[in-house]
């Protein structure tokens, strides 16, 4: 089985709000960006990837989390991170029942996880030419 369908079977089996929500934030975070690859990991947690880890949800007894791998490094404009505030590097968002994905929001901070991937493979890319450059100077 591969990892969307895994991701498929689990919302499925959430048969109360947390699978509508999960589904919900799945499908925001899939129409962000066409080249975004869907992942199974850590012993049952979809995970999302474009040019590094953007995020990790989990569905636990009254919440649905969404954590986002360099979530402290993000502009969040919306205030949509309100969970794991004090970490330096990750943050969460804690969907409860009742609460509406805002699918705009989650977008735009999707794309912003994708900007901060891309710029650090960049980052590696120009620190390992410079080394390189320095290599053939001596």
């Amino acid at each position: 089985m591969n990892p969307s369908e895994r991701i498929d079977q689990l919302i499925a089996g959430l048969a109360d709000w947390r699978g509508n929500t999960l589904a919900s934030i799945r499908k925001s975070i899939l129409e962000a960006d066409q080249e975004i690859v869907e992942e199974w990991k850590w012993m049952g947690s979809p995970t999302w990837y474009r040019d590094g880890l953007i995020a990790v949800a989990n569905a636990h007894k009254g919440k649905v989390k969404l954590t986002f791998d360099h979530g402290a490094r993000l502009p969040d404009p919306d205030k949509l991170f309100n969970a794991g505030l004090e970490g330096n590097q990750r943050r969460a968002i804690d969907f409860f029942e009742g609460d509406k994905v805002n699918a705009r929001a989650l977008k735009n901070l999707i794309r912003a996880a994708i900007a901060y991937n891309q710029s650090k493979l960049k980052k590696k890319a120009s620190t390992g030419t410079r080394a390189k450059a320095s290599k053939q100077k001596t």
